[in-house]
């Protein structure tokens, strides 16, 4: 099975973000009634953001429609070893092409600008919104 590559600088075992005043990072928990649909990996605001394994970008997320958090609004979504996923939070280098293992895709937004006090942590969702948590 395929497994996950540091996804980010200062997390190298891709620490999950655990609980917080603003929830917890499992995919599933609650998000006042809906689910939550990804996993979050700790990673402090400005850490670069590495490619998980040879990944190809296929393009820009916009994770919100509310302005007011425009300072995290962006993302990637990706491919690679038969998986199609999308990395939030992420201002990636470029939006198309292929990055190797271990190279750079981006940098780690600001979270906390948004959510102070929040474990900042990049969001690992899959495209079908399964449960990521298997190819950590």
């Amino acid at each position: 099975m395929v497994k996950f590559g540091q996804l980010c600088s200062d997390n190298s075992s891709n620490r999950r973000r655990t609980g917080d005043r603003w929830g917890q990072g499992h995919h599933g928990a609650s998000r006042g009634g809906r689910a939550h649909q990804g996993l979050d990996i700790v990673c402090n605001d400005g850490a670069t953001v590495y490619a998980p394994f040879d990944v190809k970008l296929n393009g820009k997320v916009i994770v919100y429609t509310d302005p007011k958090k425009a300072a995290i609004n962006d993302g990637i979504n990706l491919s690679g070893e038969g998986l199609c996923f999308k990395l939030f939070y992420v201002k990636p280098d470029k939006y198309s092409g292929v990055v190797k293992k271990g190279q750079r895709i981006g940098t780690m937004l600001t979270m906390q600008s948004v959510y102070p006090g929040i474990t900042s942590h990049v969001h690992v969702q899959m495209c079908d919104k399964s449960d990521p948590t298997k190819f950590f």
